[in-house]
């Protein structure tokens, strides 16, 4: 894993800045949902700081979220939004945004179905992540080749996500700080953890009282699970 990148980036920093992109912390990283029937958003307070607005402080409209894309990227975010409409179908989308400040921010965007209690399409529900410190003039090929990745690592972590939400009945944002509670108290990198989580579910038999009793005991082992745990590049 040793050597240079062609963009200066450590071959071993590499994995260590897509964890991070990955896990984000409570300030590069947030949530939306965008509801079609009537155009109705919402977003954390974690996405309004990064467009440079007070938590709770602006009514969030389709009209002012593309008001702060990047002019240059406006067209394609646009696009990609429409296309979503009209599909359903899950995205992932970086381009830049400009907060009421002026500043522009370089974000990816993560975006998968919302489904209604019926398992019906109703809208789109995602993350920003603020990848402005790793996105630096020159380094753009670098989040473009690590985009697939990145989309794996979403996958399998969302994957976790459920089965802990299902298991303990916990909400979304719950689930993901448990997820991170086992990732930085055991020293085991958060897509490492979630891929062993649910290799280990996989394999579990039994009925609900056993499985319950054998994924606590997962939860609480995983880390020790064939593979050596990795520190955190964080």
């Amino acid at each position: 894993m040793g050597g240079v990148t062609e963009f200066g980036q450590p071959a071993a920093g590499r994995a260590d800045a897509l964890e991070q992109v990955v896990a984000g912390s409570p300030q590069s990283v947030g949530s939306f949902r965008f509801w079609f029937a009537d155009q109705r958003w919402e977003w954390s307070d974690e996405v309004a700081v990064m467009h440079g607005y007070q938590p709770g402080s602006v009514e969030l409209t389709t009209d002012l979220l593309l008001s702060h894309k990047h002019p240059e990227d406006r067209p394609q975010v646009a696009a990609t939004l429409a296309s979503a409409i009209e599909t359903g179908e899950p995205y992932c989308s970086r381009h830049r945004i400009v907060d009421t400040a002026g500043a522009v921010h370089s974000v990816i965007v993560v975006g998968d179905r919302l489904l209604d209690e019926a398992g019906e399409i109703v809208g789109t529900a995602g993350y920003y992540v603020d990848v402005s410190d790793t996105v630096e003039e020159g380094r753009r090929e670098f989040v473009e080749e690590t985009l697939p990745d990145l989309i794996k690592a979403r996958e399998v972590i969302e994957q976790a996500k459920g089965a802990l939400m299902l298991v303990y009945g916990i909400s979304a944002e719950q689930a993901f700080r448990v997820l991170q509670w086992r990732s930085q108290e055991t020293n085991t990198k958060l897509r490492q953890l979630a891929e062993r989580l649910v290799t280990g579910i996989n394999t579990m038999g039994g009925g609900p009282l056993s499985q319950r009793t054998s994924f606590d005991h997962l939860l609480l082992t995983v880390h020790e699970q064939a593979g050596e745990p990795s520190a955190h590049g964080r």
